[in-house]
């Protein structure tokens, strides 16, 4: 059973680690924006044109591209003393390059909108 949740409001997502994201809710709307994002462009294009290129490269690209649009603010971020950071895109690309991040950030928010995609194409 699919269950709907119709709340437009911001939630928060926690990533482990200390760390929460305040996310929009994953709609069709923000995967669509996030597939025009340049960086998913180019690297569709690689993907097309150098079998070398990789699906966990795509899967970090749109991680970034649909964090870059659904996240509103952060909390347990800081710099090396850890005095909290501002929430900037290029903190947001930082924190995804740390694996446990990104695996939360994709097993949590992403893979939910990935499933019922894949589960369409069946």
């Amino acid at each position: 059973m699919l269950r709907l949740n119709l709340s437009t409001e911001p939630r928060w997502l926690d990533l482990g680690h200390g760390v929460r994201l305040l996310v929009e809710p994953l709609t069709t709307a923000i995967m669509l924006a996030a597939r025009s994002d340049p960086a998913i462009l180019a690297a569709t294009a690689a993907t097309e044109n150098d079998a070398a290129q990789s699906n966990d490269d795509l899967a970090r690209i749109v991680a970034k591209a649909v964090a870059r649009i659904v996240v509103k603010d952060w909390e347990g971020v800081g710099d090396e003393d850890g005095k909290p950071l501002p929430l900037t895109l290029e903190g947001i690309a930082a924190l995804l390059e740390l694996w446990p991040i990104f695996e939360a950030f994709q097993t949590n928010y992403i893979a939910g909108a990935l499933i019922l995609d894949a589960e369409k194409n069946a």
